[in-house]
């Protein structure tokens, strides 16, 4: 472990039933001093990461790491850390003193010594003077502050605050925010918080650790998130971006929303992209003069800035500008090459691992892969095989054992179609997650065997319906896997 490093969390699992993965293989490491915020939308796993390092929950597999010391299988009351809760879990019967002063006098700490740190910790959250308050006399503000103050005065090495804002309303959280980041500034220790607002993300943290179905899509600061983002998920969860998928053409050049711009990002040409652009980094220009043409469909004034669509032909473009352009009228839109952010295509989209089960000269080849088993032509998978009398022989007129061999198959995202009706879907599951790709949606739909399947579809659907997904038979692609044997 480097030197600096105060928390490694190392091949982390978390299981509750023994068969579902809450948390898959989680590796990360937290630096000493650190502002760390767990990012991601409901979940994803980022409060359980969170009670196992606080000792509330422990790992199915898997180390975490305190100074070097396995601390995995530790009770939190023996652990150098303190939770700040979402609820924030004050006594209601004690004062606000009795409230902060409640671990140390459990401790059996002199009275002299409680009462020094009890005004210490007062002092940090601002509220000298409050220490014979009730607990109900104070605004929610006021018993976040206190929450703090219980837990920083038992001079933790590290704060796990659980979303602790999420109760207060807009202002106050922004103060809040604020009151939390100068905080940690005066208190030097390392804090880690939870949230799934990307703002108060990017507004308060050090590190950011963006989170989806229990893994870490990616790590960096907040600059590093918002302007690199690592993948599509990334971009699209991290305030707002206008996504196209599209190909490289040229040396830093890439095709996508129907027109063809320079970039700073240079992939082979051909290669399958996904471009990022946000909003901010759009100019509205006149007729002719940008990269794209097209109409304005709506403009709303947001207090500083006008967010503004723009309809180019098939596509849209979010923009957000200073000056109100009416619907109706017609602009240029251009984007210069390093407001363009370019991300290989995920190629693994709708790939499985499948085996042969056995093959039958009228019907063909019978397969499993994901949740489907269907029947296909044999040709699919051995193109120069002959069929001699349902024996299937290679060009030596050898018979070819294909009962159990493996092979991947795979169909793109587009070929697919959403449901409402199950009967209709080849395989029926939930959506899982979903965002607008230019001119339509890509979703995620989850079977119940936690399998994932990626649609593009023009509608808007919903997280959480559930849906049949329909795969065309002759959609599918073959490709047989190495014969190990």
């Amino acid at each position: 472990m480097e030197q600096d490093v105060l928390i490694e969390l190392s091949g982390i699992r978390k299981s509750y039933d023994g068969k579902t993965d809450v948390i898959e293989s989680f590796d990360l490491q937290i630096r000493e001093g650190e502002f760390v915020t767990f990012l991601g939308p409901s979940g994803c796993g980022k409060t359980t990461i969170l009670r196992m390092l606080g000792g509330f929950e422990k790992p199915t597999s898997g180390n975490i790491y305190l100074e070097g010391r396995d601390i995995s299988q530790l009770p939190p009351h023996i652990r150098p850390i303190n939770t700040v809760f979402q609820k924030y879990a004050l006594f209601p019967h004690l004062n606000v003193y009795e409230n902060v002063a409640f671990g140390l006098k459990m401790k059996k700490l002199p009275k002299e010594e409680i009462e020094k740190k009890v005004q210490h910790a007062l002092e940090i959250v601002d509220l000298v003077g409050f220490e014979k308050r009730s607990i109900s006399t104070l605004s929610g503000g006021q018993q976040q502050r206190i929450a703090i103050a219980r837990a920083v005065v038992n001079e933790p090495k590290v704060l796990l605050l659980d979303e602790p804002l999420s109760a207060l309303d807009y202002k106050m959280r922004k103060e809040m925010q604020l009151e939390l980041k100068n905080m940690h500034k005066k208190l030097g220790i390392t804090f880690v918080f939870v949230t799934h607002d990307q703002e108060e993300a990017l507004t308060m943290s050090d590190k950011i650790v963006v989170m989806a179905d229990g893994e870490i899509q990616q790590v960096g600061t907040p600059e590093e998130i918002y302007n690199e983002p690592a993948n599509v998920f990334v971009a699209d969860f991290i305030g707002e971006s206008n996504i196209f998928n599209g190909t490289m053409t040229g040396d830093r050049r890439a095709a996508f929303a129907g027109a063809e711009f320079a970039c700073v990002d240079d992939f082979e040409i051909g290669k399958k992209i996904d471009a990022v652009i946000r909003p901010e980094d759009v100019k509205i220009v006149e007729k002719g003069a940008g990269q794209l043409d097209g109409v304005v469909t709506s403009a709303d004034f947001k207090g500083t800035f006008y967010i503004t669509f723009v309809q180019c032909g098939q596509y849209e473009m979010e923009i957000h500008c200073l000056k109100e352009y009416p619907t109706g009228t017609e602009v240029g839109l251009f984007v210069a090459p390093d407001m363009i952010h370019i991300i290989p295509y995920d190629t693994t989209k709708n790939t499985f691992e499948g085996e042969i089960l056995h093959y039958d000269k009228d019907t063909g080849l019978r397969v499993s892969f994901g949740d489907i088993t269907w029947d296909i032509d044999y040709r699919k998978l051995y193109p120069d095989a002959v069929d001699q009398n349902g024996v299937l022989k290679d060009g030596n007129g050898t018979a070819i054992a294909v009962e159990g061999r493996k092979f991947i198959a795979s169909f793109a995202p587009y070929e697919a179609r959403l449901h409402d009706e199950e009967s209709k879907g080849t395989i029926t599951g939930t959506i899982v997650l979903f965002y607008y790709i230019g001119d339509h949606y890509s979703y995620t739909v989850r079977s119940k065997t936690e399998e994932d399947y990626v649609v593009d579809d023009e509608y808007l659907w919903n997280q959480g319906d559930f849906v049949g997904v329909e795969i065309p038979q002759d959609a599918v692609n073959y490709r047989l896997m190495e014969d190990d044997s």
